[in-house]
């Protein structure tokens, strides 16, 4: 069965859909080789494909496509604002095993929105609106979407909402946070409720989903089709399985703090390229246990952001991960941090 199939049956099927979050230099094929080992997503997002002039799909992401492990089907995400080197590069990506294009309208990155990509382009409504109809004509997979509220305000969304709905999409994933909110609390989930019941595609969850109890309840309050998960997964590999857990009724098991030790070696074996300087490869590491960290302390994340040298790095994580109590691994600024709703 192509992927294309495969993603258009998960989108019809019963069961929630799961779904791994791009994240740009950390979801990437190495990533998805781990976290597959723990459970893994339904379906993968590609980091997304830089669009520009004559720009071309880049082959390390090109990688996570061609060199998937996991049998899972995987999205390729474009962005950009050149609507004929948008048109250009989607259709190049269909000619590898994607399950869908997607585009990305949420990324919140200054250095990208000041270009008027990603997140950037919630300001120019009427851009948007001739993007969709253009890359609608050029694909002939499903075409996915995935946005923020608006750029400053979530009042900008409904509009949003509009121009989404005019086009056929097969899936709109909603970040509910604003591009200026970053990732600062006061996620709005009753906007997502809303898209559910406007939007004529399935509609997925983004937006700091930490637990499986939070993760049921929020499907349960907004009706949407399935969960898009990024810093969650990252900090707690086992979250998609004890999603799944949750929703057919079982003990959700929680790791030990062992457990995660030995996720964070995994990571370094996948993760670190051999010959680069040690400095660098602590620094690549540490992309990680930012938010990992999360889920472990304060102190945890204060002590590993000032190691620079390898065995400083692992003496830190065994310091507070080399015990047998369980984990909730939720945020520590969650408002309830043992992860129940």
């Amino acid at each position: 069965m192509a992927p294309s199939e495969t993603f258009s049956n998960l989108l019809r099927a019963a069961a929630p859909v799961l779904a791994l979050a791009p994240m740009q230099d950390v979801t990437t094929l190495q990533f998805m080789r781990v976290l597959h080992r723990y459970g893994g997503p339904d379906v993968y997002w590609t980091e997304y494909f830089r669009v520009h002039g004559d720009s071309r799909p880049e082959k390390w992401i090109l990688d996570s496509i061609t060199k998937n492990p996991t049998g899972r089907p995987v999205v390729a995400q474009l962005i950009g604002n050149d609507i004929p080197a948008l048109v250009r590069n989607a259709k190049l990506l269909q000619q590898f095993p994607v399950a869908a294009i997607d585009l990305n309208l949420g990324c919140p990155a200054p250095i990208v929105y000041r270009k008027c990509a990603g997140g950037g382009l919630l300001r120019e409504p009427e851009k948007i609106d001739a993007i969709l109809g253009a890359l609608r004509a050029a694909v002939t997979i499903p075409f996915t979407v995935k946005t923020r509220l608006g750029f400053a305000s979530p009042a900008e969304f409904a509009a949003l909402l509009k121009i989404f709905a005019k086009h056929p999409i097969d899936l709109l994933t909603v970040h509910a946070r604003t591009v200026a909110q970053m990732y600062r609390p006061g996620v709005r989930y009753d906007l997502i409720a809303h898209a559910a019941k406007e939007m004529h595609c399935p509609v997925l969850l983004n937006g700091n989903v930490f637990s499986a109890a939070q993760a049921q309840q929020l499907l349960a309050e907004t009706g949407a089709r399935g969960l898009m998960i990024g810093r969650g997964a990252i900090r707690n590999p086992w979250l998609f399985a004890q999603i799944r857990a949750q929703l057919r009724g079982e003990t959700v098991k929680l790791p030990a703090g062992r457990d995660l030790l030995n996720y964070i070696h995994e990571l370094w074996d996948n993760e670190i390229t051999p010959g680069v300087r040690e400095s660098a490869q602590v620094q690549r590491m540490k992309k990680f246990t930012n938010f990992i960290g999360e889920g472990i302390g304060a102190q945890f994340l204060h002590d590993i952001r000032r190691v620079s040298v390898t065995a400083d790095f692992w003496r830190v994580c065994e310091q507070f991960l080399a015990h047998d109590e369980p984990l909730a691994l939720a945020p520590i600024n969650s408002p309830n941090p043992a992860g129940q709703p």
